[in-house]
């Protein structure tokens, strides 16, 4: 995903015609060492190096919500993403020649990047990337999500003079935009169980099994499959009817698109199922208890 943000940042200093920063092998992510101050007289112009100097988790934004879902008769809890501080250093470079004063070109440049971010206190991929195949490359829940953006904190990068000593001889002391975006990470689905979908109840004398009475509880969902994955319909109409279309109980699904039916004899029953500018399926057949367990009602 770091690698997609490197990309959509790329993206966001060339849509912002910056004077002179037109082509892309301008922009590159590479330590700003030897092997890129060399690289710089062969680009022959401006050149923007966009480094990422540090990884932190944003602890402020964690959250311990979760996003409950059902399929395939599993239930699985999504937990909120996880948020990554992702700590870029950009610098500028010229090819000109020292008589020309290169520190003015860079240091217009500068300012034209910490424009580009100040103007973009967000950045968002679908609007960054429209129309293009990179766009693809994002994951859909991210696809439209807003990646936060500080530009210049007040502290500034406290390591800079370390920084600059670690790219080795004959680095010199550069200014930098310091930025930082925040990028969701998503954590992995965890599965809570199996749905429960039956309930049966036994009614016996003690150890005489012959004097059972058995009462069956069943439940389910009623969804909208006209959408991939099928959502939860709230409100629909349900009724239980007996295997020859008797009508025995009728409820109305819940807001998460629940229904059920209680107090049934083990046997054969149909269900029956309408929604508001709907058309009403087949009904279905269904046994009580069902060896699969699964009773959900859907539009197709």
């Amino acid at each position: 995903m770091i690698h997609r943000l490197d990309v959509l940042l790329r993206r966001l200093f060339i849509q912002a015609q910056i004077p002179n920063l037109t082509t892309e092998t301008q922009i590159r992510f590479q330590p700003p060492d030897g092997q890129w101050r060399s690289a710089v007289g062969n680009i022959g112009s401006i050149a923007l190096n966009v480094y990422l100097v540090d990884l932190r988790e944003n602890r402020k934004l964690r959250s311990n919500e979760s996003v409950r879902s059902i399929g395939n008769g599993v239930v699985s809890d999504d937990p909120a993403a996880a948020r990554l501080d992702c700590h870029y250093l950009i610098t500028a470079w010229s090819a000109a020649e020292p008589a020309l004063e290169p520190a003015l070109d860079e240091h217009e440049l500068l300012y034209q990047v910490a424009a580009v971010l100040m103007h973009n206190p967000v950045l968002n991929p679908s609007r960054i990337l429209t129309g293009s195949p990179l766009l693809n490359s994002w994951t859909p829940p991210f696809r439209d999500v807003d990646l936060p953006v500080t530009v210049l904190p007040v502290e500034g990068f406290a390591k800079l003079s370390e920084f600059w000593h670690s790219m080795g001889q004959g680095a010199i002391w550069k200014p930098a935009v310091y930025a930082i975006v925040t990028l969701p990470i998503a954590l992995l689905r965890v599965v809570a169980g199996p749905m429960v979908t039956t309930l049966i109840t036994d009614y016996r004398y003690t150890d005489a099994a012959v004097t059972a009475e058995r009462w069956v509880q069943i439940g389910g969902f009623v969804l909208d499959g006209t959408v991939e994955p099928p959502v939860p319909l709230a409100n629909a109409w349900v009724q239980l009817e007996s295997a020859a279309g008797d009508p025995l109980q009728t409820t109305f699904s819940d807001e998460l698109g629940r229904f059920s039916f209680e107090q049934l004899q083990p046997g054969s029953y149909q269900l029956r199922w309408r929604s508001i500018d709907r058309a009403e399926p087949v009904p279905r057949l269904v046994q009580v208890p069902s060896s699969s367990g699964e009773y959900d009602l859907r539009f197709e």
